[in-house]
C-alpha cells in the first residue's frame, strides 16, 4: 500500500474508532428524543441512551463524525439523514403467524365474511416492517392448500403493507426468507404459497401479487382512498404516548369500513374516542359497527 493509502486507511480507521468511543451527551440525546417524538411520535426514555448511542454509531462512522452533537447538528439541517436517523432508530421485529389467536380469528371469523362480500376485500398491515404480517394474512387468503385459493380468481382482493422504514418495505417486496424465518410458516402453507431459494424461501407469486408495500410515516397524511374491511397494527404503538395513541387509532377507526375489523397488539388496548366506536370481539380484537362510527 501506497504511504497515501496507509495515510487514508489510518484515517478512515481514526473516524471509525471515534465514532465508536463518541458518548451520547443528555443534551444530544435530548435533541434526538424530540425528533423521533416529533417525526413518527416514538417516545424515548432516558433509559433508552445506550440502545441510540449504539444504533447511531454507524452513522456517525458513515459521515466521519466524532461527536454527537456534531451529528444532531447534521440531521438538524439535512432532511434525508434526519430521516435516516428515524428509520435507524424504529425497531423492527416480527415473525409469521405472531400471536395466533388473531389468524385464528381470523380464518373462522372474518374470512368467510370477505368471501360473501360484494365489491371489492382491502387490508391494510400497518407497521408492517418486514412483511411476515402481511404474508400470513396473504396465506389465510389463499388457504392451506392451492385448491382453496379458487375464490380469489374471481375476487378483488388487495392487501396495503406500510412501513416507516424503506429497507423493510423493500423485503416486503422480495419476499425472501431465510430458512430460519420462513420455519415458523405451519406445513401445509409452506408448501403451497413458499418456494425454496438459496438459503431460504421465497413467497409464491399468487401471494406477492395480492400485497402492494409503500414507504409511509403513519403520523403523516395517508394517501388512502379506500376503506378497509381489514386493519393490523401490531406492537407498533407500544412505542408511543397515549396522545399519539388516541390520534392513530381514531384514524384506523375512520379508516375502517362498518363491519371492518381492527387487530392490535397483545399488550395493546384502545383508549380515547376509538374505544368507543369501537366493539371488542376477543382479546385484542375490535369490529366496527355495520352502522358506522
Amino acid at each position: 500500500m501506497s504511504p497515501a493509502g496507509s495515510a487514508a486507511a489510518l484515517a478512515g480507521g481514526n473516524a471509525m474508532s471515534a465514532a465508536a468511543n463518541a458518548e451520547l451527551m443528555p443534551r444530544d440525546f435530548a435533541a434526538i428524543a424530540a425528533i423521533m417524538h416529533s417525526d413518527a411520535r416514538i417516545e424515548l426514555s432516558e433509559a433508552k441512551t445506550t440502545l441510540v448511542q449504539s444504533r447511531l454509531a454507524r452513522r456517525l462512522r458513515e459521515h466521519g463524525l466524532s461527536r454527537f452533537s456534531e451529528y444532531v447538528a447534521l440531521v438538524q439541517s439535512d432532511a434525508q439523514e434526519r430521516h435516516a436517523m428515524v428509520v435507524a432508530l424504529t425497531t423492527n421485529h416480527t415473525h409469521f403467524f405472531r400471536e395466533p389467536h388473531h389468524f385464528d380469528h381470523f380464518r373462522q371469523t372474518v374470512l368467510p365474511l370477505l368471501k360473501r362480500k360484494q365489491g371489492p376485500v382491502r387490508i391494510w398491515s400497518a407497521g408492517c416492517s418486514s412483511g411476515e404480517e402481511v404474508y400470513t394474512i396473504a396465506m389465510c387468503l389463499l388457504g392451506p392448500d392451492r385448491t382453496s385459493a379458487q375464490w380469489l380468481r374471481s375476487a378483488d382482493v388487495r392487501l396495503l403493507a406500510t412501513d416507516i422504514a424503506p429497507h423493510v418495505v423493500e423485503s416486503v417486496r422480495r419476499g425472501f426468507y431465510a430458512d430460519n424465518v420462513a420455519a415458523g410458516v405451519p406445513e401445509p402453507y409452506r408448501s403451497a404459497w413458499m418456494r425454496p431459494a438459496q438459503g431460504g424461501f421465497v413467497m409464491a407469486d399468487e401471494a406477492r401479487q395480492l400485497v402492494t408495500a409503500k414507504v409511509l410515516n403513519l403520523f403523516e397524511k395517508w394517501p388512502l382512498k379506500a376503506q378497509y374491511d381489514v386493519i393490523f397494527c401490531r406492537n407498533v404503538m407500544i412505542y408511543f404516548g397515549d396522545p399519539a395513541k388516541e390520534e392513530l387509532e381514531a384514524g384506523f377507526v375512520n379508516q375502517l369500513a362498518p363491519g371492518g375489523h381492527l387487530y392490535i397488539g397483545h399488550s395493546e388496548r384502545l383508549i380515547g374516542p376509538a374505544a368507543g366506536k369501537m366493539t371488542s370481539c376477543g382479546h385484542t380484537i375490535y369490529a366496527k359497527p355495520e352502522t358506522g362510527a
